[in-house]
């Protein structure tokens, strides 16, 4: 690996006065060597404060500052000098951080040198166009770790690099001293942490280096930012859910892994599903429907069939079935919510388009959407993540599901299949609340 590259989670050596010249010191890269930018007699971006504000640069374009650093210390956490608890969820990319007030600061929030600096960034952060985002110093979270050498268990010393973050929110809050009971105010931020996937999971610390340099514009120091940081910049807290990092969970599909293999028999008849439907699109929502029965059918429940919506303005919503769980004397009746999308095999499903379907979804709903082509590893990733009682039927769940229909009920004829779904569409057509699929 690049020394001057930061890896998500790795440790790194951070042993006070140490020169930036040593690579590697006890067998751990040196923080010292990886900020330290050559050539350059810039002051350190230090971490012995919880809060670490890199001074202003007067840029050919404007005041900014270039970076804040900020380092949470888990084992002092409940000490008076550090009375409160940051909270961690890196697979989600989430950061609860806590300010510098403490107990005993006499003064009022934002006067401490870590809190007014982030007040100063919460501005920017919070900045309404792209401009002003583009000035935002990005966070540097660090986390103070503990590891064990020559067999003793080693405190200080060692910090884990947990990622670069924006601020989603700042409050004013009043805590409590866990040992005095006294109160006292301070800021609590929530961090976003920005995916970093289009680099490996690692940051270049030469785009700190640019954000420091006084010759570069701002717009001039975004070329080595990540690719998550500057859709940040562009589109702003819309862009929030899209970048933050998360760990993809091993449901996630890959395209090659949604799709039949090219050239083999399921793939041309998924070409063929498409052609056939491409300009019955509509018609194709009774085919979806009845795969969705299969499916879920099949896992042990009883399906029963509803009906499709009318055309147009559906609003995510385009068949309604029911799903009775349980045994014929002891059941719960579930609705079935539908979506079909008749696209092209190589097209992928964004989250929004999943998001509307998620959107129609009532307590004790579930929803399934049945597609010819993909589902983006972000649409895929939400839908885990955030639980949703949603079942996805990619292309090539679909043909597969098709093919059994049509050797169960045509000889294994695929067009008589597609000619009977078409033909069956119009009567299948009503319009009626989803809700009464419970009384039917």
């Amino acid at each position: 690996m690049d020394p001057r590259r930061l890896m998500m989670l790795d440790t790194y050596r951070y042993p006070k006065g140490a020169s930036p010249v040593a690579v590697m010191i006890d067998g751990y890269p040196n923080y010292h060597h990886v900020m330290a930018a050559p050539g350059r007699d810039w002051p350190m971006v230090m971490l012995e404060a919880g809060i670490n504000p890199v001074r202003m640069v007067r840029a050919p374009d404007e005041v900014r500052r270039p970076v804040i650093a900020i380092r949470s210390s888990p084992w002092k956490a409940g000490q008076a000098s550090n009375p409160w608890h940051d909270e961690f969820d890196l697979d989600h990319g989430h950061v609860r951080y806590y300010g510098d007030h403490k107990p005993s600061t006499n003064a009022r929030v934002g006067t401490t040198v870590g809190n007014q600096a982030l007040l100063e960034a919460w501005r920017h952060h919070a900045g309404t166009s792209a401009y002003e985002r583009s000035l935002a110093p990005p966070l540097l979270v660090f986390r103070s770790t503990t590891v064990r050498r020559g067999g003793q268990r080693i405190v200080k010393g060692h910090v884990e690099f947990c990622g670069v973050a924006v601020i989603e929110r700042l409050e004013h809050i009043v805590q409590r001293d866990p040992e005095s009971g006294q109160s006292f105010p301070n800021l609590v931020l929530d961090l976003a942490v920005l995916d970093l996937a289009d680099t490996g999971d690692t940051l270049d610390p030469r785009w700190i280096d640019d954000r420091r340099d006084e010759q570069l514009t701002t717009e001039q120091t975004q070329s080595r930012a990540p690719e998550s940081w500057q859709r940040w910049v562009r589109e702003g807290r819309a862009a929030i859910p899209r970048v933050r990092r998360r760990v993809v969970s091993s449901r996630v599909r890959t395209t090659a892994e949604q799709l039949p293999e090219p050239g083999s028999a399921e793939y041309e008849a998924l070409r063929r599903i498409h052609a056939f439907f491409d300009h019955r699109k509509h018609a194709f929502e009774l085919l979806a429907s009845r795969v969705a029965a299969q499916l879920l059918g099949g896992s042990g429940a009883v399906y029963r069939d509803g009906w499709l919506t009318r055309a147009g303005g559906d609003g995510g919503m385009d068949f309604v079935g029911r799903l009775d769980v349980g045994s014929p004397a002891s059941n719960t009746p579930l609705v079935v919510l539908g979506q079909a999308k008749c696209v092209q095999l190589g097209r992928s499903i964004s989250p929004d388009e999943v998001a509307r379907v998620v959107a129609r979804l009532r307590r004790g709903w579930i929803g399934v959407f049945v597609t010819t082509g993909t589902f983006s590893k972000q649409a895929q990733v939400e839908v885990i993540d955030d639980q949703y009682p949603l079942v996805l039927v990619n292309g090539r769940v679909l043909v597969e599901q098709v093919l059994r229909m049509a050797a169960a009920d045509h000889d294994g004829d695929l067009d008589a299949l597609l000619r009977s779904v078409d033909a069956g569409y119009p009567d299948a057509v009503t319009h009626r609340r989803p809700e009464e699929i419970l009384g039917a």
